[in-house]
C-alpha cells in the first residue's frame, strides 16, 4: 500500500515481520484495505486543532468474512474411476526419465 513499516506503526497499523503474504489475491485484498484506511484516516500536525474533527465510535471497517457458494456437482463414472495417487506418481516418474529419455535420443541420432 506504499507505507513503510515505521510509518504505518506510527498511524495505528499493527506491523508483524514475519507474516507475509502468499497468494496475489490476499495481498490485492490487504492492499485495498489498507488504502480504504488511509483514505478515511485524518492526520493532525503538531499544534493543529483536533475539535473540528469528528471522533468515530464502534466498528469503523468492518472485515467482510462471507465465502463463496460451494458448487456442487454430479459425481460420474468418470470421476469414480479416476486414480489421482496413481495418475500423479506416473507423471512423476515421467519428469524424472524425461531426461535420461532425450539423453538416449540424442546418442542415436548421433550413432
Amino acid at each position: 500500500a506504499g507505507l513503510s513499516r515505521k510509518y504505518a506503526q506510527t498511524i495505528g497499523i499493527a506491523v508483524d515481520h514475519r507474516r507475509s503474504s502468499k497468494t496475489q489475491e490476499g495481498f490485492d485484498l490487504n492492499v485495498a484495505r489498507l488504502t480504504a484506511y488511509k483514505a478515511n484516516l485524518v492526520i493532525l500536525k503538531k499544534g493543529d486543532d483536533a475539535s473540528a474533527v469528528a471522533q468515530f465510535k464502534g466498528t469503523i471497517q468492518p472485515i467482510d468474512h462471507s465465502k463463496p457458494a460451494i458448487e456442487m456437482q454430479e459425481v460420474t463414472d468418470e470421476l469414480k474411476n479416476f486414480k489421482a495417487y496413481t495418475t500423479m506418481r506416473v507423471a512423476r516418474q515421467e519428469t524424472r526419465v524425461a531426461g535420461y529419455r532425450i539423453a538416449v535420443e540424442n546418442r542415436k541420432k548421433k550413432e
